[in-house]
């Protein structure tokens, strides 16, 4: 008697811990599929509250305790991930635990700052984006990187990338600079060489090109007026490196704007500004290394996208003038439409 009762007693427990087991670990929750954001440094009792919240999970308490007798409490990875229906808690864990997340899709437009694309990769993925503009000012970084610049301002190439939530700033930096490279001519270097230029000059005016140029069939001439004025010698003139350098831009230039003292003012200065204004697209840099030989040293911008292009500076001042026509009555009707 005493053996029949052990023995059931032995069943008993052993059915008790495979249905603990069960209910720990292996009991799906019956929910929708969803997507959560497991913030970094977030600890278990964080996330089990968020799954919770989310749904994927029934009792916060029961997953903790599967963490913590699987081994993963202390694995799972931050970042953004789709959770399919009907999960059991050791599911979960696993999922993670791999790390296995949602890929974004960031658009980095042409012509953006790194502090544009900081703010755009904030916003998107989750990015440090005050470490990643230490990384795009940290000279050993860039040399590392082997950009020849001090920085990477210029080198962070626009595009359409996949990235994962929270991926870490050197990991993006080097994502946008390698293809930079994949995406630079090869024969880069050589051209720039036989224009009279460095690879770095080069990559400077594109960002320049790239602050002037809107309709595609504009860009080498812009660059052949920009080759001209530098070999004559004459300022640039560039309203994109005033946009740089003002704290509040863009926006319509000022006279006094034009008289701020820097290096990048090429109403000021002569010469190119000391680095890119801004991460040029592929279109600028290889009209800056292709310029269109073209005779003219001025230009004016039309309003619709396109410019006015002049080879003495009477030519463009009466192009300027029909410009500043065009904007003054554009301005009245807009006042006359708003009924002021």
């Amino acid at each position: 008697m005493f053996r029949k009762i052990i023995k059931y007693s032995i069943v008993l427990a052993v059915f008790a811990l495979v249905f603990a087991a069960y209910i720990v670990f292996f009991k799906p929750h019956a929910n929708a599929g969803v997507t959560v954001v497991i913030p970094k440094g977030a600890s278990i009792q964080r996330i089990a509250s968020i799954l919770y919240q989310a749904d994927v999970i029934e009792n916060p308490n029961l997953f903790r305790l599967a963490a913590k007798l699987s081994g993963y409490e202390t694995k799972l990875q931050a970042g953004k991930f789709k959770l399919p229906q009907r999960l059991n808690n050791l599911d979960v864990l696993r999922l993670l635990n791999t790390g296995r997340q949602i890929e974004e899709s960031v658009t980095l437009p042409e012509g953006s700052t790194a502090k544009q694309i900081a703010a755009v990769l904030s916003a998107k993925v989750e990015i440090d984006s005050a470490a990643f503009m230490e990384l795009v000012f940290d000279s050993a970084f860039t040399a590392q990187k082997n950009v020849p610049a001090s920085n990477l301002e210029g080198y962070l190439f626009p595009e359409t990338y996949r990235m994962y939530w929270g991926i870490a700033p050197e990991e993006a930096a080097g994502i946008l600079v390698e293809q930079f490279f994949h995406q630079l001519p090869k024969d880069a270097e050589e051209k720039a060489a036989a224009l009279g230029y460095t690879l770095h000059e080069m990559i400077t005016l594109a960002s320049i090109i790239e602050g002037e140029a809107i309709l595609p069939e504009e860009h080498a001439i812009i660059a052949g007026v920009y080759y001209n004025r530098l070999r004559k010698g004459i300022r640039l003139q560039a309203d994109p490196t005033i946009q740089y350098i003002i704290p509040d831009g863009p926006r319509r230039l000022l006279n006094k704007d034009l008289q701020i003292d820097s290096p990048y003012n090429t109403y000021k200065y002569a010469g190119l500004p000391p680095g890119p204004i801004k991460n040029p697209g592929h279109a600028a840099i290889v009209a800056a290394l292709n310029p269109a030989d073209v005779p003219y040293l001025y230009f004016v911008a039309k309003g619709d996208g396109s410019h006015v292009f002049s080879a003495t500076l009477n030519q463009h001042l009466r192009a300027k003038k029909e410009f500043d026509k065009v904007r003054r009555r554009v301005a009245r009707e807009k006042k006359k439409g708003n009924g002021n």
